[in-house]
């Protein structure tokens, strides 16, 4: 927060305190409103919404056990679920704070305030309130297409299997780990299960370990304050703060380094996160799945991802079949994917040929259901009539580098390279990188690009 943002409602019986705190504040936020009882908190909500509250804890004479503002704070949460609540308290109770955040409070400041100090608590607020605004709204963006992103189960006994363990484990807050190869769906499988959740109403926050860099780590996951290093202009929500109420999704958990797991499995050991540059440990309450295409069992015993860690992501372990495995699934996937691309292209395609689906069934998909999008998309754009035909569809030789004529391009001789690398080291791609002489990252796009 830099410069002036924002809105914030204090609420406080003490009008000194008022007035001391709206001259101070009028500083940091745009608009500053103040409530001398918590009376009309409710109706003051209905009327306007404030990215921060800070509300006092005891408003009755004589009463100091903070249940008065823990009430209202239920009440706030109710009439205002975005508003991010700082509690304002006289008496300095470890336990009431603990109280007070598992039911929804960022944090807690003690009177007498120290004016750096809870300046810097309301900014972090207000700074978690934009980033969970954020995500709503790219969650809004996206409802429009949920009925195309949504989960495909099929037919087939394997993901029937799945399907039923889904139903059983979803809806409980059990961490949740999901095997498959690149392709099979493992980011959606995680949408499906926050979809199940009694999360649902709450973010699905979703973060690439395979894409993010060993120098962002610890600023990205657990977030920073202001000054922290030299690009920290103001202070940062982490993703799991952004998440905290609602589902964390690591994708591709097996690419962490290994020197980096341990911080990991600290923060999920003790569900608080400390922001770099900070000693404030913030409380975090998430939904934890994690997804790899990798061996993990192999990498633990190899020494190359910590056996703690594994079993802590572990709880309940789920596995996507490759494509390759549910063949009578092929057909109908690729008719959804025809549905969805002949209209965002406009193209007035109803069906796909009979010897079109016999060469879809007959090929071996290692891209698994990415592959298979991807080659429909492509189809509907180059197809003239309305059945897709089988010459539509561009398929990659994947024994062979050679296309006909003997002309062999330079995308094709590199997919091959990096699959075949990837074969000998076993997915390890931290091995196939230094084989191929490239960075991680380089591969990880590679692989992407190739849909390996």
């Amino acid at each position: 927060m830099t410069g002036k943002a924002g809105s914030i409602l204090i609420v406080d019986d003490n009008k000194s305190i008022l007035t001391a705190l709206k001259l101070l504040l009028g500083n940091y936020f745009n608009r500053v409103v103040t409530l001398p009882a918590p009376t009309a908190l409710v109706s003051t909500l209905r009327s306007e919404k404030f990215d921060v509250v800070l509300l006092d804890m005891n408003f009755s004479a004589g009463i100091n056990n903070g249940n008065e503002g823990l009430y209202w704070l239920s009440e706030v949460k109710k009439e205002s679920p975005a508003s991010q609540v700082v509690l304002f308290t006289a008496y300095a109770d470890i336990d009431l704070a603990v109280k007070a955040i598992k039911k929804g409070a960022v944090d807690f400041v003690v009177k007498p305030w120290d004016n750096s100090k809870l300046i810097a608590t309301l900014q972090a607020a207000y700074n978690l309130s934009i980033s969970k605004q954020e995500v709503k709204q790219l969650r809004e963006i996206k409802r429009e297409f949920r009925s195309e992103a949504s989960m495909f189960w099929g037919d087939s006994e394997a993901m029937r299997t799945l399907r039923q363990m889904i139903e059983k484990v979803a809806p409980t807050d059990a961490t949740i780990l999901i095997a498959g190869e690149n392709g099979t769906g493992k980011d959606m499988l995680a949408r499906e299960i926050h979809a199940l959740s009694a999360r649902r109403d709450e973010s699905l926050v979703s973060v690439d370990m395979g894409a993010l860099t060993e120098t962002l780590f610890e600023s990205e996951l657990f977030g920073h304050v202001k000054g922290a290093f030299t690009d920290a202009r103001s202070d940062r929500a982490g993703k799991f703060e952004v998440a905290s109420g609602g589902t964390l999704f690591l994708d591709e958990i097996g690419n962490l380094p290994y020197h980096l797991q341990s911080k990991l499995l600290s923060v999920i050991q003790s569900r608080t996160v400390t922001r770099v540059g900070s000693n404030t440990p913030v409380p975090v309450d998430i939904r934890l799945i994690c997804a790899t295409n990798r061996n993990l069992p192999e990498m633990v015993a190899s020494g190359s991802f910590r056996e703690d860690l594994f079993y802590r992501i572990n709880t309940i372990h789920v596995t996507l079949p490759p494509l390759r495995d549910r063949p009578e699934d092929i057909l109908p996937l690729a008719e959804r994917f025809l549905s969805q691309y002949a209209a965002r292209y406009g193209k007035n395609i109803t069906a796909i040929d009979r010897t079109a689906a016999e060469k879809l069934g007959a090929y071996p998909w290692y891209g698994n259901i990415r592959e298979l999008q991807h080659a429909v998309e492509k189809a509907v754009i180059l197809c003239e009539g309305e059945r897709l035909q089988a010459a539509d569809f561009v398929l990659a030789q994947r024994d062979e580098t050679v296309m006909p004529g003997g002309v062999t391009t330079l995308e094709e001789m590199e997919s091959s390279l990096i699959r075949r690398a990837m074969d000998q080291h076993k997915g390890n791609l931290s091995q196939v990188a230094v084989q191929l002489g490239i960075t991680r990252q380089t591969l990880y796009n590679k692989i992407k690009k190739y849909n390996l």
